[in-house]
């Protein structure tokens, strides 16, 4: 979790600059990215994009309302949809005029990870990843990472059950 501590009802002379919250948390912004995207060119694109969206927007930033790791999640969270939405656009649009099937794209995601457990992340569906990711890979906890999802406690707690029983059971059928 982050080492900096949110002081309610604090003044303004508290408040941590913009560069020292990116610093702390570009790391963990590009790996949530990495494992949503498999990909590495576009994690890297879309955490410039991130930072670049949280910088324009840090005036707003209000430490009483949510963590500045939590915050940069869910702005991270809305690039990656946004990106997902406009790469489904344009793939059917070039499908349309091509008049073929797009051509797949190679994708490496895992990096640092094991073979097997890298494969059998990518197996797994971008919803399951995303939980993963935000509650493993992040350490955020059950609140915060369904308030990044925009559900309930329940729900997140639920989803991240299964992400990681399909998780393991694929790791478990790729090593037999």
């Amino acid at each position: 979790m982050s080492s900096w501590p949110v002081r309610l009802g604090a003044g303004a002379s508290t408040r941590p600059s913009f560069a020292a919250i990116a610093e702390e948390h570009l790391d963990a912004v590009f790996r949530y990215l990495l494992l949503m995207t498999k990909d590495r060119a576009t994690a890297e694109d879309l955490t410039g994009e991130t930072f670049e969206k949280a910088f324009r927007s840090w005036r707003r930033f209000d430490p009483r309302r949510a963590a500045p790791r939590t915050w940069l999640c869910q702005i991270a969270r809305n690039a990656a949809l946004d990106h997902f939405r406009s790469e489904e656009r344009r793939r059917r649009r070039e499908s349309r005029y091509a008049g073929g099937e797009p051509e797949s794209e190679e994708r490496s995601a895992g990096e640092g990870l094991s073979p097997r457990l890298a494969a059998a992340l990518a197996e797994l569906s971008a919803g399951e990843r995303e939980v993963i990711a935000l509650r493993v890979l992040l350490e955020l906890d059950g609140e915060t990472a369904a308030r990044v999802l925009g559900i309930s406690r329940t729900a997140c707690s639920t989803r991240l059950s299964r992400a990681l029983q399909r998780l393991e059971e694929k790791v478990r059928d790729d090593g037999d």
